[in-house]
């Protein structure tokens, strides 16, 4: 990818921002790639979220933040702003919009594919016509019917996430017969909704909620299960970037990994799911987890292109 800019604090330059060097052809959703997973970047304008909680809660920082992961790679830069880690509380429509909307804004004007991370119809139709396209809601069953309405009006492509419950919740919430199976039909019965209002089954995106409500067991039942989530005939979307359930596997000293120690078992998770035909990978760190889809697309290719043309 060509670079539009100069490293933040360097050259002409004296602003940390990186230095945009004119305008750049707007990229399109459609132009993603196919031949691998596309990466997600994810960019939390927040000050609480479970990685990089404050790293970048100034619209300074976290417009230099994206399109950092913009020139690494980045297929996709993922915006949110509220944090749904395990116990975090949620902020107002008008705050989250607050601190994302001039994020969103500028991304698009750089040129980046944007998505919007929210549980909000307000907050999506607002960057929506910003120049988002893509909504990336974590609200699983408690999808609300504005969302739903919204979706289907639009034609904008969305990720259906699993989830049960909310951040106060969701960890008490995560009994299943088989862990698998159970997400699978919960999905449907969500998918079934917006498909009832008029969203077209191409537009939908599948995620099985890697640490939402699940325990470290079931995260991995769910990893190991992508090909029977894949069978519903959508393409999907896999987020493990430095969860917990990573952190437990790389306790050393009886001490969980912190998250930022687990970005290499992040990439390893990134090379078996695209290898297993993920349509993509939401991560932090981008250009590690590229290199990764990347070999991966050349390890499987017939099963990658086959459910990346769903």
């Amino acid at each position: 990818m060509d670079s539009l800019a100069a490293a933040p604090g360097t050259g002409p330059a004296t602003s940390p921002l990186p230095v945009l060097r004119g305008p750049r052809k707007p990229a399109k959703y459609s132009d993603l790639p196919t031949q691998r997973a596309v990466v997600m970047g994810i960019l939390n304008v927040t000050p609480d979220s479970f990685s990089d909680g404050g790293d970048y809660n100034s619209v300074d920082s976290a417009i230099a933040h994206g399109l950092n992961m913009l020139y690494a790679g980045a297929d996709v830069v993922d915006v949110g702003g509220e944090s749904t880690r395990p116990g975090s509380s949620s902020v107002s429509e008008e705050e989250e919009q607050r601190r994302i909307m001039p994020v969103v804004r500028a991304l698009v004007k750089a040129g980046a594919v944007v998505s919007v991370d929210t549980r909000h119809a307000s907050t999506a139709a607002l960057a929506l016509d910003a120049g988002a396209q893509l909504i990336n809601d974590v609200s699983g069953l408690g999808v609300n019917e504005k969302m739903i309405e919204l979706v289907a009006r639009s034609g904008v492509p969305y990720v259906l996430m699993h989830n049960r419950g909310d951040s106060k919740t969701m960890d008490s919430l995560t009994r299943y017969h088989d862990v698998v199976t159970d997400v699978i039909a919960e999905l449907t019965s969500v998918r079934d909704k917006f498909l009832a209002a008029g969203a077209k089954p191409e537009q939908l995106i599948l995620d099985p909620g890697l640490g939402f409500s699940k325990n470290t067991d079931q995260n991995w039942a769910l990893l190991n299960g992508l090909d029977r989530l894949a069978e519903l005939g959508h393409r999907v979307l896999v987020g493990t970037s430095r969860k917990r359930f990573l952190g437990s596997l790389l306790t050393s000293a009886g001490k969980a990994a912190l998250p930022r120690e687990r970005d290499n078992a992040t990439v390893a998770t990134t090379a078996l799911a695209a290898a297993s035909g993920a349509w993509g990978v939401r991560v932090h760190a981008v250009a590690a987890n590229l290199d990764a889809a990347k070999v991966a697309a050349k390890t499987n290719l017939s099963t990658a292109a086959k459910l990346q043309a769903n």
